[in-house]
């Protein structure tokens, strides 16, 4: 029997709360008359997403009029990880509604005639990478990207932040979106980025995690007052508590910026020890079915499978790399008799996988993430909603696969490259170094993760930086960075 969350004498709301959610998760666990391992409903997920899709959401989605390209990227996404492709029809039907929330000015609204946001031009890009194509009526040739890059452009602040939109907030998750696509698309510049690695360390909070923005300080300079304010280095306090989306956002931000941060001269760094004690701590107890948590002492939620559980695949690329295939480790494990500085560190001595639980994590979605009526929750008693299906399902892929950079792919995707400049355009610096670094991610073939449930709860892998699959990835990657079809990947 699990042992509940130990109480102190005083009883609250948070309290009452988390031991009547224990409660509830325990009565979901196996019984005797329960088949022995847990079982991924397909079938009822599949028909949950799709009667969405085709039948259109319930009225209760109305509340969603400005995120109608996140329920598209929710159905759609879970429809690729679920292993199932659209029909050519329904294809062209997404691709022309995403291209109606295209701004005339740049960038994508949450509906059409919306202004534009990076929430939903994440969303309608990501969404564009899953069904569209190269050529008319394809989608991604009717991408403005000129103006999608000055729409980036007239949101950036002297403090190396973003706002969501024009005149909006400050927001990591929009920082997030913007350098998702920028780095789809091919208009990730230094002009772009300059200043942001600066604001993104200034939100990790004490305890690890990142809060959603931090508070800048600007001075006069005195010897020219009519200047614009000088900006502190510090104090850049964070505002709010560290949270697992905020998290999530700003770890794969920061790995998003490392072509550009390790070439700069700013010693600008995170603290990546205090980041895994937090994500560590927000994984729950036996009790609570090994879910995540997006916050201190609050309840589990299935959503937080990705936003925390998928950060362990990006704290490999936060410190020293190291080898991910079988050759580099031998390499590494031979030269590190020779010089223990050089080389890459070997994957025995150093596995970031063995300090959280993927498959408690994979028992949690399984048992209590799933309605018995189709879909997946954030808890029981719960209903299912398109969000949390997507999220609970990238969690689920994240726990099953261990994703890593590969080396041996970054080598083939360098030897191919193709200096290919269109007339009047030169090539940058950066282009081939963001190209290979993203299109390497693989999984590692020599340490596979225990499956739950057999072979018949597998979904596909999803990137752990975009949240797409690798098919969808290097198709519009290869496009817009204007390269062949990256070769297919050894099983």
């Amino acid at each position: 029997m699990a042992a509940p969350t130990p109480v102190d004498s005083y009883p609250t709301p948070t309290s009452k709360s988390q031991s009547e959610t224990e409660e509830i998760l325990l009565a979901h666990l196996p019984t005797a008359h329960d088949p022995p391992t847990p079982q991924l409903q397909k079938n009822s997920h599949l028909q949950f997403v799709a009667r969405n899709l085709i039948q259109g959401f319930p009225a209760r989605y109305t509340s969603q009029d400005a995120s109608q390209p996140w329920l598209l990227f929710w159905t759609l996404q879970a429809l690729s990880m679920l292993q199932v492709v659209l029909d050519p029809n329904n294809k062209q039907r997404v691709i022309d509604t995403l291209l109606t929330f295209q701004h005339p000015e740049g960038g994508f609204g949450g509906g059409p005639g919306q202004m534009p946001h990076l929430l939903p031009t994440y969303a309608a890009i990501c969404a564009l990478a899953i069904v569209g194509k190269p050529g008319e009526r394809g989608g991604w040739d009717a991408i403005d990207r000129s103006k999608l890059y000055n729409f980036f452009m007239s949101l950036k602040q002297p403090d190396g932040s973003f706002t969501v939109s024009r005149n909006g907030e400050v927001d990591v998750r929009g920082i997030y979106c913007l350098l998702c696509v920028a780095t789809l698309l091919n208009i990730i510049t230094p002009e772009l980025v300059e200043g942001t690695p600066e604001f993104l360390a200034s939100c990790q909070t004490y305890e690890g995690g990142f809060a959603s923005a931090s508070f800048p300080y600007f001075v006069p300079d005195p010897s020219n007052p009519s200047s614009d304010p000088k900006l502190l280095s510090s104090p850049r306090p964070p505002l709010g508590e560290a949270h697992g989306g905020y998290t999530f956002c700003a770890v794969a931000s920061w790995v998003l910026l490392k072509p550009f941060i390790e070439r700069s001269p700013s010693k600008t760094s995170i603290n990546t020890r205090l980041l895994t004690r937090w994500l560590v701590q927000m994984q729950g107890m036996s009790i609570e079915l090994g879910g995540f948590k997006g916050r201190t002492n609050k309840l589990v939620d299935g959503c937080y499978a990705w936003w925390i559980g998928g950060c362990f695949a990006l704290l490999k690329e936060l410190g020293e790399e190291r080898a991910t295939d079988d050759e580099d480790e031998h390499e590494a494990g031979a030269n590190a008799d020779e010089d223990d500085t050089d080389g890459w560190v070997d994957d025995e001595e150093i596995e970031i996988d063995d300090v959280w639980n993927p498959i408690a994590l994979q028992e949690y979605i399984l048992y209590a993430g799933q309605h018995p009526a189709g879909g997946l929750r954030d808890k029981p008693p719960k209903g299912a909603d398109a969000y949390h299906t997507l999220y609970c399902l990238a969690g689920l892929s994240a726990a099953q696969h261990r994703m890593n950079p590969d080396r041996t792919r970054r080598r083939v995707l360098e030897a191919l490259w193709n200096e290919n400049s269109k007339e009047g355009e030169s090539e940058n610096w950066w282009a081939k170094d963001v190209y290979t670094r993203f299109m390497s991610w693989s999984e590692a073939a020599r340490k596979k993760r225990t499956l739950i449930g057999g072979e018949g709860n597998r979904i596909n892998a999803t990137h752990p930086i975009f949240n797409l699959t690798a098919t969808h990835t290097e198709s519009i990657m290869a496009h817009f960075y204007r390269q062949p079809t990256p070769p297919k990947r050894q099983q």
